[in-house]
């Protein structure tokens, strides 16, 4: 993996609608930039991310780049949409339903190995298994870890919006990596709780995903999204004390943002999730630009860091 990776929601028209052009532009644009983790799901735009994916990364070289999706949730006509539904915008007429079961995740594997037209991916992740633990641990894990022993893929993970269950996984799933979102960021940092010490000793790689907390970090303003909802008003506040001492040091806070979680020594590798070219341009300049020291010293001094989190 290299450390900056491309997170591929965006371009499944999460929050507003993305032109297949303008998709396939960002895709290509970030290999040209030396990304090469490219992470996708069926649910992002109900297949319509790994579609637009697939399309671009057809023409590139298999081997020099890593391709991961998630299993969990199978792609249905004329069903009951799961809770993620509603935050993508203009979508295929297929609805995400949770299946946890080793034939769900088997059906889900294969569709979306047709929708990115490849004939594997390099790591598969458990999604949002929140209320379906036992059946993940009963039926997708073990599963996935038979395809991993087999070479049908060469790592398994799981990717949530929480850390305790990825702590449990840890522990118990025999994964390799987890995908964490939002819970090891500037505004939310209880990662640190288990999940990142028990990763770091247990050499399980960490891939850090929604360093800008669903767009309040990139815009901490009132009605700015946190956690996929609008955001609670004590939290557009702390955004902006962030973003106070940011601007008191000359610092982007979107840069602050992603170098901060880049920093644990945990961490192999932070997302990016963009649907412009010019987005993506920003976050790359952002990820490399240099930041003083004392950014890191003032926001711990003000309560907005916490004293266990490494700073680059």
């Amino acid at each position: 993996m290299t450390p900056l990776g491309l997170g591929c929601a965006p371009i499944g028209n999460l929050y507003e609608p993305v032109a297949d052009d303008e998709a396939h532009a960002v895709v290509a644009a970030a290999y040209d930039a030396g990304i090469r983790l490219f992470d996708t799901a069926p649910l992002y735009g109900h297949g319509l991310s790994e579609r637009r994916l697939g399309a671009v990364l057809q023409s590139l070289p298999r081997a020099s780049l890593a391709v991961s999706t998630k299993v969990g949730r199978l792609l249905v006509p004329n069903a009951t949409a799961d809770q993620g539904e509603t935050i993508f915008i203009d979508t295929p007429a297929m609805h995400p339903v949770f299946d946890f079961s080793a034939e769900g995740v088997r059906r889900s594997l294969g569709a979306s190995l047709d929708r990115l037209g490849l004939d594997r991916v390099d790591i598969v992740h458990v999604h949002d298994p929140d209320d379906h633990a036992e059946e993940a641990l009963a039926g997708a894990f073990p599963e996935l870890r038979r395809w991993r022993d087999e070479s049908v893929v060469g790592a398994i993970g799981a990717g949530m919006n929480q850390a305790p269950m990825l702590a449990r996984f840890v522990r118990e799933a025999g994964v390799d990596c987890v995908l964490l979102a939002g819970r090891y960021t500037l505004l939310d940092q209880s990662g640190l709780d288990e999940l990142l010490p028990l990763c770091e000793r247990e050499g399980v790689s960490v891939i850090a995903a929604g360093l800008f907390n669903s767009g309040l970090l990139a815009n901490p303003t009132p009605g700015a999204p946190f956690n996929y909802a609008p955001a609670p008003p004590q939290v557009v506040e702390r955004a902006r004390q962030v973003a106070a001492v940011c601007a008191r040091h000359d610092v982007a806070l979107t840069a602050a943002a992603l170098q901060f979680a880049a920093a644990h020594p945990a961490v192999t590798c932070v997302l990016t999730g963009v649907r412009s070219v010019a987005e993506l341009q920003a976050n790359i300049a952002d990820y490399e630009r240099p930041i003083p020291p004392e950014l890191w010293s003032d926001l711990r001094a003000e309560g907005l860091l916490s004293e266990a989190a490494p700073t680059p």
